[in-house]
């Protein structure tokens, strides 16, 4: 067959682009974890010796590493000083823990995913899971790095607003449970807002539940949150008034299971808060920048965590609306319609 010379230059100069973004990504997760991006927000202009001197680092390795982020945008360099800076906009995605678009935690989390290379692709040749738990910890610790962000941002701001009365019931003093918890950042977030309420969060990994009673504490807000290893069809029944699942619902094997149990766990008053990652109910609608990140998560992690456990159904993390719908009425609720977006997440209110 002939080749089109064109389509051959746009397959490769997209191959070229993730070549450079694979290699950048790896760099982006070393000047995180050595707090390079930190020491330039906090110092401004920096000269690579400059910067070396600040960090405790070898300043020939910071003279590439500095130039393959000029040459991706993440840093700014200056050539008639030879001065590199990071602007305010990449102080927010880089630097600031607390900004809505810091993203290293992402980067974390992909880091950690090519050290467990090894077995998505045995899994690929037997069909079998990947548990959450067999993978290697820094993904644990990177989405709660990745999401936190999005809930400080939005969860108290306009999620929880955007459900019918749950806001209020939470002022007044509610019990919430918050199933999939992980690293607890969301239940923490909400323990926060809302001081008179009772909180319960539930994970089935116990290192993580470890690690969310220990933000507990450093959060000051222990006394008012519980922590307990459990998975999401067997947590203790307290007539709840919100019920919570954070980018979590798809990545079970029996997600219905999970809704039955909610719907004899929840007060007949009580309120669903489904957050999903934000996904068209087609393929084809989701063939962007944000499905192609969440499809590869959904690889190698969704589906690899569904299949491992009973069930098996591997929503995936591009379920859609549609298919999430279909979850929750078979799983006893009556209502279920979309409360709120971002330009991540898909937020659902499901009621008895």
């Amino acid at each position: 067959m002939a080749v089109d010379q064109k389509r051959l230059e746009t397959v490769l100069n997209q191959g070229v682009a993730d070549l450079g973004s694979a290699i950048s990504a790896l760099l982006l997760h070393i000047g995180d974890k050595l707090g390079l991006y930190k020491a330039m927000a906090e110092c401004g202009p920096l000269t690579a010796k400059e910067l070396a001197r600040r960090t405790g680092t070898a300043e020939r390795y910071l003279r590439e590493w500095l130039a393959n982020q000029a040459a991706g945008g993440y840093v700014t360099f200056d050539a008639g000083t030879e001065h590199y800076s990071l602007s305010e906009e990449q102080a927010l995605c880089l630097a600031n823990e607390d900004s809505p678009t810091f993203l290293p935690g992402g980067f974390e989390s992909v880091a950690s995913l090519f050290v467990d290379e090894p077995k998505f692709v045995d899994a690929f040749r037997s069909g079998r899971g990947v548990g959450w738990h067999e993978h290697d910890p820094r993904l644990f610790r990177g989405t709660e790095r990745f999401f936190r962000p999005g809930y400080n941002a939005n969860l108290v701001s306009s999620w929880i607003p955007a459900l019918e009365g749950v806001g209020q019931k939470l002022e007044r003093g509610a019990r919430a449970a918050d199933v999939g918890c992980g690293h607890g950042a969301s239940t923490i977030v909400m323990a926060r807002a809302y001081p008179k309420s009772e909180f319960f969060g539930f994970d089935y990994h116990p290192a993580s539940i470890e690690r969310a009673r220990q933000a507990a504490a450093e959060a000051g807000v222990a006394n008012r949150v519980r922590f307990e290893v459990a998975s999401a069809k067997d947590f203790p029944a307290r007539s709840y008034d919100l019920v919570a699942f954070f980018d979590c619902l798809h990545d079970m094997g029996d997600p219905v299971g999970a809704v039955r149990h909610v719907r004899e766990t929840i007060s007949d008053e009580g309120t669903v808060m489904l957050v999903e990652p934000f996904a068209g109910d087609r393929l084809e609608d989701n063939l962007n920048p944000i499905g192609r990140i969440f499809y590869g998560f959904s690889t190698v992690v969704c589906c690899p965590a569904s299949l491992a456990q009973e069930g098996g159904l591997a929503l995936g993390a591009q379920a859609g609306e549609a298919r999430l719908r279909d979850v929750f009425l078979e799983g006893g609720f009556g209502h279920f319609r979309r409360a709120t977006e971002t330009p991540f997440n898909l937020i659902f209110e499901a009621r008895p």
